[in-house]
């Protein structure tokens, strides 16, 4: 007989914490309004959750942790029609992309990012299935569920705190005139430097999660540590209707360097370049960008 009830009585982590205790091994799915998630389990372990489902979880787990670009995965993508995961992962291995390190842990990583989210949703009906998950070729991971609850929870508290300090994603960033903190110290991550490319007073902070394919738990944080470090403001909309994303300029040929932005006219505001096509972060990109603050 199947589990269910609404998230309004049965909270996620007591859901959680029951599928640990006992060990379970089945599918729990959640359904809130338009959003859908599906969890697998296999002995208490969580191996598999996708949060809305669509794209290939794997290649979406090697663009957010940097393995590949944007272009890369678009690529991928059409030459991957109607493989699973575990085919195009053995694909990708074969041809060099990655290794099965890489891959294992940039699902762990997707894994957790589908499950966390999960922590903020105080309502919702849930159902779970007893038996073996049907996960369809996908690469599964084992994660204990003590260390998931704890995390989760510790989240949860963070994203409260977040939510009260960025409670609107429909403004715009901007670079500080005058960075509190020295270009010197800045050391940001993969996404970080996603963000910061995007940063224009015509991109919301909406618009740039969208782009990259962030929650609104990892952009608030992002965006909240680059305020914090001083290095963006906040610039207030003028109209309360979103324009559509300021893509950046397109870059001229290929390989792993970024060209010179195109000609613009002295002081002409400056196109980020695109997401589409930029190369894997390279400390050759982290000076232009660089250069890019000093210049503002």
């Amino acid at each position: 007989m199947a589990l269910k009830g609404n998230l309004r009585d049965f909270s996620i982590v007591q859901l959680l914490n029951l599928i640990n205790l006992a060990r379970k091994t089945g599918t729990l799915k959640i359904d809130r309004r338009e959003e859908r998630a599906d969890l697998s389990f296999h002995g208490g372990k969580l191996v598999y959750a996708t949060l809305g489902g669509g794209e290939s979880e794997l290649i979406l787990a090697l663009r957010q942790t940097g393995m590949i670009t944007e272009e890369q995965a678009r690529t991928i993508g059409s030459r991957a029609s109607g493989r699973s995961d575990k085919e195009l992962g053995l694909l990708l291995m074969n041809a060099g992309y990655v290794s099965q390190e890489e891959i294992i842990e940039s699902m762990r990583e997707r894994v957790l990012d589908n499950t966390y989210p999960l922590f903020t949703w105080h309502d919702g009906s849930f159902r779970f299935e007893s038996g073996t998950p049907q996960v369809n070729g996908a690469i599964t991971v084992r994660i204990n569920l003590e260390n998931l609850i704890m995390q989760g929870t510790r989240r949860l508290e963070e994203w409260e705190r977040l939510q009260d300090e960025l409670p609107e994603l429909g403004v715009s960033l901007r670079f500080a005139d005058r960075p509190q903190t020295s270009l010197r110290d800045i050391n940001l991550n993969v996404q970080e430097w996603r963000v910061i490319s995007f940063i224009n007073p015509r991109n919301t902070i909406r618009q740039i999660a969208q782009y990259n394919n962030m929650s609104d738990f990892q952009i608030r944080k992002i965006v909240y540590g680059l305020l914090q470090a001083g290095l963006v403001e906040i610039v207030r909309p003028e109209k309360e209707e979103e324009p559509e994303v300021s893509e950046p300029a397109r870059q001229a040929g290929g390989g792993a360097d970024w060209q010179a932005e195109s000609e613009a006219e002295p002081g002409a505001e400056k196109e980020v370049p695109t997401e589409k096509q930029r190369p894997d972060v390279k400390r050759n990109v982290i000076m232009r960008l660089i250069d890019r603050i000093r210049e503002l």
